[in-house]
């Protein structure tokens, strides 16, 4: 059984950053494509970003792209999401997903880390 810890959420004011991070229990990590989730009140779960299994191809939401890096140390079996310039609409529980597969999507997978809330104050 896979078991995914994301923290690093909080409080931040407008154009600050954030790191989360994403640690996953197990040695199938490496095999795996992660992706990053996010659900804020009163709206459905959205895509953020996701990683291939090797860290070399990554994707985006139109919403982020530029502002949010996802990266992945696969000998830590840890995947990170950077959150630059953040903005009030950025405000939203954050959850860490694998994938189904080694390459990047946006299809949620089977496992998920509990969620760490990211607030961002005008």
């Amino acid at each position: 059984q896979v078991q995914l810890a994301d923290s690093g959420g909080g409080l931040v004011q407008t154009g600050g950053s954030l790191r989360l991070s994403c640690i996953a229990s197990g040695r199938t990590f490496s095999t795996y494509a992660m992706g990053w989730f996010r659900q804020a009140p009163g709206k459905e779960r959205e895509f953020v970003a996701g990683i291939s299994s090797g860290g070399g191809n990554t994707d985006y939401a139109d919403s982020v792209k530029g502002r949010f890096f996802i990266f992945r140390d696969n000998a830590k079996n840890t995947v990170y999401l950077q959150m630059n310039s953040l903005k009030p609409e950025d405000t939203a529980v954050y959850y860490c997903n694998r994938g189904s597969s080694r390459l990047v999507t946006r299809r949620e997978g089977d496992y998920w880390g509990q969620g760490t809330q990211v607030t961002v104050s005008s």
